[in-house]
């Protein structure tokens, strides 16, 4: 497994991390996935408060309860349980964040969140406050460092001008190229580290049958899919390839994989192993892939 620096933040995080919000509801089964990973190299591990009502962190917890210190672990806040016990409401306020941060702390079973996020933003927030509270929990150590996750130029912009976020999880992968027109740029620029999520695209870059993708028709996706299969090898994955693609860019630090099964973790890792795309193979997939762009929130 090789490693990256998560932005300004000091942190030495895995190519690879585990998008813990794929486990399932065996939590012995789970208990087991997430410690193989940590053998694999795999020392940062994502999930959010809302994640099955909290008991995701509940599992993570219980998995490095007693090697904490080998691990980065990041989770999220900002979605509130509506009263109904259905559905959430958006919450970055202050209250809500120095609340919620004592609740993930206990299910997590630790005394500090090396990377909390905040999960969403929107420009009718409070920006300021959101900020305010995230500062606070680190003057009192309960937070290492911060992130936002968001796929919004406009509100990543904002955060980048006005906080000291480390890191922006955001979507990206050959079928979903907006944030190279000017997000990825911008973080490079500022040291922020980019965690990717959703590089397989929903698992349309590996072995899922081709249907639209944003502004992608089913007809692209088959040829991105063919492109793929043309670059892979006996030795080189299908899922090598849209992973490395989006490590290829020097402001990803890190992606996000849904891992489930033993056979899904090494498929995963080996991205990392692997030899890299070379400088010709990334073009001859950028140059078969369109570039898509942001419309909203710009």
């Amino acid at each position: 497994m090789k490693y990256r620096l998560l932005g300004k933040s000091g942190l030495l995080i895995s190519e690879i991390s585990f998008g813990c919000m794929s486990l399932h509801d065996d939590h012995e089964a789970n208990i087991m996935i997430l410690q193989s990973a940590l053998d694999y190299g795999i020392n940062f591990f994502d999930t959010a408060d809302v994640y099955d009502n909290g008991e995701n962190e509940i599992i993570v917890g219980k998995a490095f309860k007693n090697n904490r210190d080998k691990v980065i672990i990041a989770t999220k806040v900002g979605n509130q349980l509506k009263a109904s016990g259905h559905g959430f409401d958006w919450n970055p306020s202050r209250k809500h964040i120095l609340e919620s941060v004592d609740k993930s702390l206990a299910r997590l079973q630790t005394d500090y969140i090396d990377l909390y996020q905040l999960h969403g933003g929107t420009m009718d927030d409070m920006i300021d406050e959101t900020i305010e509270a995230f500062e606070l929990l680190k003057q009192h150590g309960k937070i290492k460092h911060y992130g936002i996750s968001s796929i919004r130029p406009n509100v990543i912009r904002e955060y980048v001008s006005g906080s000291n976020i480390v890191s922006v999880m955001m979507q990206y992968s050959l079928l979903d190229r907006r944030p190279e027109e000017s997000c990825l740029d911008l973080l490079q620029q500022n040291s922020i580290g980019v965690i990717v999520r959703g590089a397989l695209a929903k698992g349309l870059l590996v072995d899922k049958e081709p249907t639209s993708f944003l502004d992608h028709s089913s007809d692209e996706v088959h040829k991105a899919q063919n492109v793929i299969k043309h670059l892979s090898t006996s030795e080189r994955f299908i899922s090598d390839i849209p992973i490395q693609y989006v490590l290829s860019n020097p402001s990803v630090s890190t992606v996000v994989v849904g891992i489930r099964t033993p056979e899904q973790l090494k498929a995963s890792c080996h991205a990392s192993n692997d030899s890299t795309l070379s400088a010709s193979e990334i073009n001859q997939l950028r140059t078969a892939i369109k570039q898509n762009c942001y419309d909203q929130h710009r």
